[in-house]
């Protein structure tokens, strides 16, 4: 168990490191990123199996939400660091002569803070101090104690790669994270709820630290399915997407709402597309995950409960193995509890509204707090897009779900109560860098206009000629 003393003095150890400067040596990060991919890919059996004890998730499952996207993101890091850290150099501008050039340069913060979840416990922590490597820090890794055995293995690789006073991962409960929060650290990474996300940046404001924070979405993530969608298409999607882990994916469908002209059939469709995929009743498919413990399953258990004479399909699990099986719920009204909060469970309500009102469910949906995610499905793509660009949320798909945030050089972030910051590729490394701008002047052709006294008239002139 960690005291605070442990912690203070592991970040006085990560500061005294950064300050040797052997961090800001990109050829240094690189062959650092070098080694945690084959560590990854070394340890690849014991990850899936830590995946399987505290998840129940299936080894190919686990390797495609985890190891094999964490493997894609540790690849672009290294393939562009080089040109992401180049120095920029920008003209000064007449105003600024004699000086000629202005640099750029990217600079790491120096101490990070990671605090990961349990849902997705090696992508959250390793795709995240990817990004701190290649900006160049030193990282605590905070893990969840929800996920032990992740945390364990995280903890046995990591110390076998780097030394503590570069790279570590502690484990422990909410006690040890304020313990790191406690500290004085450079840039905080947070990824979890919104609830905890206000106390994160809470203690961060404290020390003034540079703060992102992905969070899941207080009100949920929204799907809209409109009449004119291919509706056995998006069934088939969002089946998937429910049954992947378990539902517990902060990028999750929350609550989808359907076109009243096809609503029927839409669930139809889903509840064949659940049977097709993992069966009638998924608790009993050794393939399908688990909720992540008894309070968790309790929740889930509890909220279909309270909407059994609405509930179409599932409405059954096992508290012994904690599986749940996906549950939909219909019809529920757009004001009901249930599509007011995040649900992160295999429950799925369904919202029927009238496609020629789509405008005043948009309205609905954009007076709630920002979601991270938005799907809509339609075969108007004008449509869709226009929407997109006229909506608060963190990322979202078209006729698709889940993949935007699997896709190269294309952030993902949150907005609002769904997240502050950016990450993946070249935005994560944006993100544990701060632009330092460096004029680089001279001590020949200096003219006195910048200077006392003012009243000279040629000095006017010239200042508003080249400040306009």
């Amino acid at each position: 168990m960690y005291t605070e003393k442990d912690i203070a003095e592991i970040v006085t150890k990560q500061r005294k490191f950064f300050r040797t400067g052997k961090t800001l040596d990109v050829d240094f990060r690189i062959r650092q990123l070098k080694r945690l991919k084959k560590a990854v890919l070394d340890h690849q059996k014991d990850l899936e199996k830590a995946l399987f004890d505290d998840l129940g998730r299936d080894p190919l499952e686990a390797y495609f939400c985890d190891i094999g996207s964490l493997v894609l993101e540790i690849n672009e890091t290294i393939h562009g660091l080089k040109k992401w850290a180049r120095p920029e150099t920008h003209f000064s501008g007449f105003h600024c002569f004699p000086s000629l050039f202005t640099k750029v340069y990217k600079m790491p913060y120096g101490v990070s803070l990671i605090i990961s979840p349990f849902n997705f416990p090696v992508i959250l922590s390793f795709g995240v101090l990817t990004a701190s490597i290649a900006g160049g820090n030193t990282a605590v890794i905070k893990a969840s104690s929800k996920s032990p055995t992740c945390t364990r293995v995280m903890m046995d690789l990591v110390k076998e790669l780097y030394p503590e006073e570069y790279i570590t991962v502690i484990d422990g409960g909410h006690d040890v994270a304020d313990m790191c929060l406690a500290q004085r650290f450079d840039k905080i990474f947070y990824t979890g709820s919104p609830k905890v996300g206000v106390h994160v940046l809470q203690e961060a404001a404290k020390n003034l630290t540079s703060t992102a924070l992905e969070l899941g979405g207080e009100t949920g993530n929204w799907c809209v399915v409109r009449k004119d969608a291919d509706f056995r298409d998006a069934a088939r999607k969002i089946a998937f997407f429910k049954i992947l882990n378990s539902g517990q994916i902060c990028i999750n469908i929350n609550q989808v709402a359907v076109a009243s002209e096809v609503a029927d059939e839409f669930v139809k469709a889903l509840k064949a597309e659940f049977v097709r995929q993992i069966g009638e009743w998924a608790h009993d498919n050794p393939e399908y995950p688990r909720l992540i413990n008894r309070a968790a399953y309790d929740k889930c258990s509890s909220t279909v409960d309270n909407y059994r004479d609405r509930v179409v399909f599932g409405g059954k699990g096992d508290e012994n193995t904690l599986k749940y099986s996906p549950t939909v719920i219909y019809p529920v009204d757009i004001d009901e509890e249930i599509v007011k909060r995040e649900l992160f469970c295999p429950i799925l309500p369904v919202v029927v509204y009238e496609d020629e009102r789509v405008q005043e469910l948009l309205d609905t949906i954009e007076d709630r707090e920002h979601g991270l995610s938005l799907y809509l499905f339609t075969k108007d793509v004008t449509w869709a897009k226009r929407v997109m660009q006229t909506m608060q949320f963190g990322g979202g798909c078209i006729n698709e779900v889940c993949l935007h945030m699997m896709v190269k050089g294309v952030p993902f972030n949150g907005v609002g109560h769904s997240g502050l910051g950016a990450y993946h590729g070249e935005w994560g490394f944006k993100e544990f860098t701060h632009p330092s701008a460096v004029l680089v002047g001279s001590r020949h052709f200096n003219l006195p206009m910048r200077e006392h006294p003012y009243n000279k008239g040629w000095k006017g002139s010239l200042i508003r000629k080249f400040e306009r």
